[in-house]
């Protein structure tokens, strides 16, 4: 049995069910690849962030956007920031761009292929990460993929399609939010840990939807949350009071 076969949750495969009509990439930049994978039901978009001079990797971040899709992520390109930080230290990171956006399960369906992607790069454990509607798509991947997701972040979340969250079984959840948010109230993310029954929620001070104003708080809490669930050497043992 192959280590893929190991790490991989029982089923059908994301990627072999995607009907895939061709696939193309290019190296954008030495450690960014775009990937283009045409299918039946439009064009999935994977930015894909390592480090080919770097270690091993041994983890992966996936991360997915909005309603609207997009692949930058919340702030000022947090989710690209992350991809140009977190190679060097083993973990790829993975940006996905929708084939039909607004469609729940059609977009989980496109994350679930990119944390098959990571896993056959070599990860054994993965972090999912959403803006807005994408927390509900993070957080229905990591409910099906049991084995391989690890942990979720979701920023500024819905709470609709989160009504499974009961389902992450206690794995790290960590929720950011702004206090001023106009389009999603802040209670969106405590429902969301509510119903997921544990989970750390960061409350963003004079922040909105789009959280431009939280930035270095993101990453600074990134770097201190994201080792444990990605199963770093040296990662700090859980925190009680954020469960």
């Amino acid at each position: 049995m192959s280590n893929d076969d190991r790490t991989r949750s029982a089923g059908p495969s994301a990627l072999g069910s995607l009907g895939l009509l061709a696939r193309t990439s290019v190296e954008m930049a030495t450690g960014l690849e775009h990937i283009e994978m045409y299918t039946p039901l439009g064009l999935l978009t994977v930015f894909a962030h390592s480090a080919p001079d770097g270690p091993v990797p041994t983890a992966a971040i996936v991360a997915c956007g909005g309603a609207m899709g997009g692949v930058l992520g919340p702030g000022h390109g947090l989710f690209h920031r992350l991809g140009s930080v977190w190679p060097d230290r083993g973990v790829n990171v993975y940006r996905v761009g929708y084939r039909v956006p607004n469609d729940l399960d059609r977009c989980a369906h496109d994350v679930a292929c990119a944390v098959e992607m990571a896993i056959e790069s070599g990860a054994r454990r993965v972090v999912v990460m959403g803006h807005s509607f994408g927390g509900a798509v993070a957080v229905r991947v990591a409910v099906v993929m049991t084995q391989e997701v690890h942990g979720v972040v979701t920023f500024a979340t819905q709470s609709a399609g989160c009504e499974v969250a009961g389902a992450l079984a206690g794995r790290p959840l960590l929720l950011f939010h702004g206090d001023r948010d106009e389009l999603l109230p802040m209670q969106s993310s405590e429902m969301v840990r509510m119903i997921a029954g544990s989970g750390e929620l960061v409350v963003l001070p004079g922040d909105g939807h789009l959280l431009g104003r939280s930035d270095e708080i993101m990453m600074d809490k990134l770097d201190e949350w994201l080792p444990r669930p990605l199963g770093l050497a040296g990662a700090p043992s859980a925190d009680p009071s954020s469960v």
